[in-house]
């Protein structure tokens, strides 16, 4: 079974409060098994315009990333990121060749 996987590009415009997504997110997070490969840290934009925080997050699946991504722990903290960040966020599956 394929892994599958969140990609985020994000811009904070309230770091203070983007504390408080990451602590509401924590719980869902751990129940679905998110393991960070990418969080933040130095980048290039070599192609395209980038943005200053991205994201990879794996999940043993595709369907547990969309079940996190749609899980009451989730859609409380994204409520909260939608109010303090722009950016793009895509669950894709993994390559399982």
């Amino acid at each position: 079974m394929a892994k599958g996987y969140w990609i985020g590009r994000i811009t904070v415009h309230d770091p203070e409060r983007y504390k408080d997504y990451v602590t509401t997110a924590t719980p869902a997070y751990r129940e679905y098994g998110a393991k960070f490969l990418v969080r933040g840290g130095k980048f290039d934009a070599v192609e395209g315009e980038a943005r200053p925080r991205n994201v990879v997050i794996e999940f043993e699946s595709y369907e547990k990333a969309l079940a996190c991504y749609n899980s009451p722990a989730y859609v409380a903290a994204r409520k909260i990121r939608q109010e303090i960040a722009d950016g793009e966020l895509v669950v894709v599956e993994g390559f399982d060749g």
